[in-house]
């Protein structure tokens, strides 16, 4: 029969002997989920050098993987290689290999529902994955993002049905994931990570893993600040977007231009940090993660009336930015919007990368189709839309290709994303009306006689 000692001696056998993995890097590492979040983790630990192996459940992803195929542009296709090559990476969707693995990272999507609630369910079923194959003396790390409570509620009851003791034979953490794809200046290397644990072990061994992968690790005191840490992130961003939203189209009514306000205002040395409109909120984190908190509060009895109001402005944007453009096409050509033919410039949810997740040149999309107009789009970084989670009717439509665009087969352009490399120029030589949601025109001081700031 095991006494209290025997538990203690196997407890901290179980930290000791994996924190020594860790700092001997002979730790074997799993990544769950080889997405936007995932694949970089999996490269940047691999690079460490960390035995990585990812799992995912898409077969492709891992045919692509192994190809030496990235599928996201901070992976280059040569880092796949030579990580192969050198023996440092392993792909699979044979989750059974998880018994063979020292520290679990999970980095799975984590959607809303229909009716804007949490969607946990890949979280939880990949947990409940780890939960069927775990082994005592192993850490387990959710980076996706979720509301506070989520490690405690709903990663550690699962684990425990492994018949392995939370805090005693296995270690459970969260970090958050801070990936921004596009962003040249920092990677999941340098950009500092905020860890915690279930308990001072786990702390201990969230703190010795991370700081083998990134440069710079900060500890916080528990899981539930962790996760608090990035959805207040993300709500910061989502309220000041709503602001100069609503200051957009508060100042377009006074016919004073948001862009040239919050440029000058960005001049103050101190207490003011700029945020421009745009037309919706797009990504995986901003346009989500602030209702998981929403949701959560009302277990506490408390509503969000501010984050609340910030979502309702940026999701209505769509619906503006197409007013603009109906009017524009009724005063300039008049022309019902039912009867016109737009060429939408972007469909990426953000400028010069491929990302389509929650982009609302999509909802733009849908929306003057819905409205009976002819619609295509021109996007330098997206040949066709991939599947979504919404808009299934969408899934293989084509961009056309810059050369094939005959201004005569338009009766007005809609800028939606501002990649860099759109002969913005060309645009203007076009004469076509133009409705820019992203002041793309006038900051590369091209004629504005036909230009609509939206």
């Amino acid at each position: 029969m095991q006494n209290f000692g025997d538990e203690f001696t196997v407890s901290e056998n179980s930290f000791v002997e994996l924190l020594s993995k860790i700092e001997t890097l002979t730790a074997k590492i799993a990544i769950l989920g080889l997405g936007y979040v995932g694949l970089p983790l999996a490269v940047t630990t691999a690079r460490s050098g960390l035995h990585v192996t990812g799992f995912d459940v898409d077969p492709a992803k891992i045919e692509k993987l192994y190809a030496g195929n990235s599928y996201i542009g901070a992976i280059s296709d040569q880092e796949l290689v030579d990580l192969r090559d050198e023996g440092r990476v392993a792909w699979t969707t044979d989750f059974t290999q998880l018994a063979d693995m020292d520290v679990f990272v999970i980095c799975v999507p984590t959607p809303l529902t229909a009716h804007r609630e949490p969607d946990l369910s890949y979280v939880i079923s990949t947990t409940e994955e780890i939960a069927r194959h775990i082994t005592q003396g192993t850490l387990v790390a959710l980076e996706s993002t979720t509301y506070p409570g989520t490690t405690d509620e709903v990663l550690t009851p699962i684990l425990a049905r492994s018949g392995l003791k939370p805090g005693h034979d296995i270690f459970i953490g969260f970090s958050p994931e801070r990936e921004d794809p596009g962003n040249a200046v920092y990677n999941t290397n340098t950009i500092p990570k905020i860890v915690a644990g279930d308990g001072p072990e786990a702390s201990q061994l969230m703190e010795a893993f991370y700081r083998k992968v990134v440069q710079d690790v900060v500890p916080v005191s528990k899981t539930r600040t962790a996760e608090a840490i990035k959805i207040t992130e993300n709500i910061f961003r989502a309220v000041n977007i709503a602001l100069v939203n609503e200051l957009k189209v508060i100042f377009d009514a006074m016919d004073i231009d948001v862009w040239e306000v919050i440029d000058g205002a960005a001049t103050k040395p101190f207490g003011f940090m700029p945020f421009y409109p745009g037309p919706g909120l797009g990504g995986h984190c901003i346009p989500i993660d602030p209702f998981y908190l929403t949701w959560k509060a009302r277990e506490y009895h408390l509503s969000t009336r501010f984050i609340e109001l910030a979502g309702e402005i940026n999701s209505n944007m769509p619906d503006y930015v197409v007013s603009k453009l109906r009017e524009v096409l009724d005063r300039r050509l008049g022309l019902g919007l039912s009867r016109s033919r737009i060429l939408i410039i972007g469909i990426a949810y953000k400028k010069n990368i491929p990302d389509m997740r929650e982009s609302p040149s999509v909802r733009l999309l849908s929306l003057l189709r819905t409205a009976g107009a002819q619609v295509a789009f021109h996007d330098p970084h997206v040949p066709e839309i991939p599947r979504m989670r919404e808009y299934p009717e969408l899934l293989g439509y084509k961009s056309i290709a810059f050369d094939n665009i005959d201004p005569a087969n338009f009766d007005a352009i809609l800028i939606a994303t501002d990649h860099d490399d759109i002969d913005y120029t060309a645009l203007a030589a076009m004469d076509l009306p133009i409705v820019d949601t992203r002041n793309a025109m006038q900051k590369r001081a091209l004629p504005m006689t036909n230009v609509t700031k939206a």
